[in-house]
């Protein structure tokens, strides 16, 4: 009885055939065969919120499903490790940092303790984001590691990036987001652009009266338009600017606001955005702390806008969640999400909060634009920005390694 429940919640490549075709499903399954004998690895720094952590959860099963043994791990460390690794992620992004001994220290012992109680006797290793970086070198390493950096590095500030380049390049290969983040190292760089599971708890189909007993759970009122902000609180996530383009709006078209974020355990700088929002909250603008899967998912179907208003963002996957479900979206335009939305086409670039105004009211009073829109952007993340494609992109890649772990050239499976 166990076994069949399990079975039933965990989708296999078959299942993916109705959105990628069966020609598709064929080529994923023909590349996993001979890498059926392998066992990998995954490591991270936590195992909820945001996008890294979505991203893994559907991998390793899919993986797994394959038949290639995936695991993943999640890095471990006392607060003063996360604060500095969330100044070393912010600096990255482009701000400015106080770069100190104690800081480097402080990393760097906690990665070694890390090291001590993992043992990574994998095929092959992948490490994501700076956090877990340096367990490279506490290795004798005898199989491919590569570093998945998830982060917008379009402007990173170079005292971190000088400072991580050793770690960095101690890997067989790099993984960026987009191009835009290509950077110069002396190591093979690749480029992955995230994706979706259609099937996950966020993006799966979901009836009319789940939809309403989620907003009524949470007493979200539906008597106006809804425009909804998905993110973790996080400054790069501009949530003080979404509030800001609301209140103008709101000036001309009657609507509700719904932000709703979570606070990730390595994000201590989560909390503080949190609570420095609260005095926003009214009637009118509803803010909340939560990690529910299935209310995120009806806020995405039932809001007549979704905004993600970053200002630095290395993908947003929160922008093709909501391109699925059709809605209309407006995004910043930076990073990933201008590789995702196709300004006035997919949905709406912007680079301000008169910008982001403009398009709220222009989007509210003419449904049938919002309509075009969001038929077209469904389509655009079909097309390109469902987790099979992740998938075959890592197939490939491991693929490709040649026994003294260089990179032979890869398949392409990628949609620009």
């Amino acid at each position: 009885m166990g076994e069949a429940i399990r079975m039933n919640t965990i989708q296999m490549i078959d299942d993916y055939e109705q959105h990628i075709g069966k020609e598709a499903v064929r080529r994923i399954k023909a590349k996993a065969r001979p890498l059926r004998d392998l066992h990998i690895i995954h490591v991270n720094s936590t195992y909820y919120g945001g996008g890294v952590s979505q991203i893994l959860a559907s991998l390793t099963l899919l993986m797994n499903g394959l038949g290639i043994q995936t695991g993943w791990r999640v890095v471990h460390g006392p607060p003063d490790f996360f604060s500095v690794t969330k100044k070393f992620h912010n600096a990255l992004q482009g701000a400015e940092i106080n770069m100190t001994d104690r800081k480097k220290e402080i990393y760097e012992q906690v990665i070694y303790e890390n090291a001590v109680r993992n043992h990574l006797d994998h095929d092959m290793v992948f490490i994501h984001d700076p956090q877990p970086l340096p367990l490279i070198t506490h290795y004798r390493k005898k199989v491919p590691w590569v570093w998945r950096c998830h982060l917008d590095l379009s402007a990173p500030n170079r005292e971190v990036w000088d400072y991580l380049v050793p770690f960095i390049e101690k890997y067989d290969a790099v993984i960026f987001s987009c191009k835009e983040y290509r950077q110069k190292i002396k190591k093979p760089q690749i480029f992955f652009m995230p994706a979706i599971d259609p099937f996950s708890i966020v993006n799966q189909d979901l009836p009319e009266s789940a939809i309403d007993e989620r907003l009524e759970h949470y007493g979200i009122p539906t008597d106006l338009p809804l425009v909804v902000q998905i993110s973790r609180f996080d400054r790069w996530k501009d949530p003080l600017g979404v509030i800001q383009a609301f209140q103008k709006a709101r000036k001309e078209v009657p609507c509700t606001l719904v932000l709703v974020g979570n606070v990730a355990t390595d994000d201590p700088e989560g909390g503080a955005v949190y609570k420095s929002l609260l005095s926003y909250r009214n009637e009118r603008i509803i803010i909340l702390s939560v990690q529910d899967g299935a209310l995120v998912n009806a806020l995405q179907r039932r809001a007549a806008v979704v905004l993600q208003k970053s200002i630095r963002e290395g993908f947003g996957l929160t922008v093709s969640e909501a391109m699925w479900k059709g809605a209309a979206v407006i995004g910043g335009n930076v990073g990933g999400i201008s590789h995702q939305i196709q300004d006035g086409k997919s949905g709406f670039l912007v680079s301000s909060v008169d910008e982001a105004a403009e398009r709220i009211v222009q989007l509210l009073r003419d449904p049938d634009l919002r309509a075009r829109l969001g038929e077209a952007a469904r389509e655009r993340v079909r097309e390109c920005f469902l987790f099979t494609r992740t998938v075959e992109q890592y197939l490939d890649l491991i693929g490709s390694f040649e026994p003294e772990f260089r990179l032979k050239e890869m398949e392409g499976s990628s949609c620009e």
